[in-house]
């Protein structure tokens, strides 16, 4: 048993002063068992093929860590939908340690619903298996899309049922993250809060920490903490562009759900579209669409703006100096989101890289794919297969139910396209879009009837759509549900809910 436990070490964390993080209680689960382990990541970061052992479950579940060690609840605070809150905290999530992975790199492993922390909030710490394995689907359905992002190892059922609306089967999701430092994290650090000078000093310690840890390269820097914030600030610009590449929507991206590692993290209300609308929204609780696919880049650098006061203190003695370096610092987020999305769509439609007509054509596709609202993945989809030699019927079939106008735009557009791509290599333009393109999605209905199949007990749907996800550019195999195509007008989801 101690050898199964200590295949995680004691986390890092523990290094930082001890503000940052409280002691968790252990709630051992009545009656565990495994309802998904993760034998591919399990492999990828060094464990052996029989990981999955009791012991190991009993832990993931919840169970006593090795002896002399103890569980953690990291604090932060946050602004929630705009409005700031100065003490969150992992209310339901402990840090139970560490792993190398044989490349080096270190992992957080975080347990999500184990049970009340001193961050609780009055919450009953658990979650529900649905919730549990919405975030595995969609975090697994990240990385086959190689958009970073935390991953998900393992989701136990502990035994004991957590009452929502319904009673329903509690679970406990083990997360692997590069760190789960937050820009909540350095707020929280920053707050003055009767301790005006401690502030930089914890601010101070945690930017070494984070250097450290997932931006060693900067070691070097003579501008040490400008030099972190720049980076920060690129590594969530190519992420924002990875996921408008996509057509995901995070859902609720507070400042307390932006990982300095540059990971997605957190995946409550999220959700992929179907039908393109750059003012789509998902999640229940954002009535106002603080979060709307479209405004995604600029709320990232709103968070980012707000980690930038959380740094000032690092960044000179001169106020003024240490403001606009981060102004130029913030100012450069625009430039390297544009340049990541200009890249991808050239790649995701077949453009000659740099080719100085891209810019007008793909400024020219957003109001389009606006006015007809053709499925967001299937559209890139038929240009791959036309790319490859087929009819155009399929790409038309998209805009069969837009507004008027909308065909002709489309076809408009199509012909453009086809200009543009008239010349160059037609064998590395249809490699770059069947690598950008992915043929399958985490598509919200599929997950949705996952997730009420396994509730009830049949894990076939969510196993089947799982070995689709892992390899989303690939052809799906034969089998009983069609992962490509978009919802029937019954099947749409309109909302999506934390559901925890």
């Amino acid at each position: 048993m101690g050898a199964t436990r200590h295949i995680f070490r004691d986390s890092g964390y523990r290094g930082l002063p001890a503000e940052f993080y409280a002691a968790a209680e252990v709630f051992p689960a009545p009656a565990p068992r495994w309802i998904v382990f993760n034998h591919a990541l399990a492999a990828d970061l060094g464990l052996p093929p029989d990981a999955d052992t009791p012991e190991l479950l009993n832990l993931l579940a919840g169970g006593e860590p090795p002896e002399g060690r103890q569980n953690l609840a990291l604090a932060y605070a946050g602004h929630q939908f705009g409005q700031w809150n100065p003490r969150m905290g992992d209310g339901r999530a402990v840090l139970i340690g560490e792993i190398q992975a044989p490349d080096g790199t270190l992992y957080d492993v975080h347990l999500k619903g184990s049970g009340p922390t001193v961050f609780a909030r009055r919450g009953d710490g658990r979650a529900t298996l649905p919730a549990m394995l919405r975030e595995y689907i969609v975090s697994e359905a990240m990385a086959g899309l190689k958009i970073p992002t935390t991953r998900s190892l393992a989701v136990v059922a502990t035994g004991a049922p957590v009452f929502r609306d319904i009673a329903q089967h509690g679970a406990v999701l083990t997360r692997i993250a590069r760190s789960h430092v937050r820009v909540g994290t350095f707020q929280y650090a920053a707050q003055s809060d009767g301790r005006q000078d401690l502030g930089p000093v914890l601010t101070r310690a945690l930017a070494d920490h984070c250097i450290a840890r997932d931006y060693p390269e900067l070691s070097v820097e003579p501008e040490l903490y400008p030099g972190f914030f720049a980076a920060v600030v690129a590594r969530q610009a190519k992420l924002i562009a990875q996921w408008m590449l996509a057509g995901f929507i995070h859902g609720v991206m507070n400042t307390d759900n932006m990982a300095i590692s540059g990971e997605t993290i957190d995946f409550g209300p999220c959700a992929f579209m179907d039908s393109f609308n750059s003012r789509q929204v998902f999640s229940s609780i954002d009535a106002a669409g603080r979060y709307a696919y479209s405004r995604q880049p600029s709320i990232a650098m709103w968070n980012l703006a707000r980690l930038a006061e959380a740094l000032l203190p690092l960044f000179g003695a001169d106020e003024a100096g240490a403001l606009r370096v981060a102004q130029d610092t913030l100012d450069g987020f625009r430039p390297v989101y544009s340049a990541a999305l200009a890249a991808g769509m050239e790649r995701k439609l077949g453009l000659t890289p740099g080719d100085a007509r891209n810019a007008e054509f793909i400024d020219k596709l957003w109001p389009m794919l606006d006015r007809g609202r053709p499925d967001y993945t299937l559209f890139f989809r038929r240009l791959t297969q036309i790319a490859a030699g087929a009819d155009e019927a399929g790409f038309f079939a998209l805009f069969a139910d837009s507004e008027p106008g909308a065909r002709e735009g489309a076809a408009a557009f199509l012909a453009d396209w086809r200009a543009l791509t008239h010349d160059g290599d037609p064998a590395r333009r249809l490699a770059a879009m069947q690598a950008s393109n992915p043929v399958v999605i985490a598509r919200n209905h599929r997950v949705e009837q996952a997730l009420a199949k396994a509730a009830d007990g049949d894990l076939g749907l969510f196993d089947r759509l799982c070995a689709a996800l892992k390899n989303p550019f690939a052809d799906a195999a034969p089998g009983p549900e069609d992962f490509e195509a978009p919802p029937r007008p019954e099947e749409r989801v309109t909302e999506t809910f934390c559901g925890t």
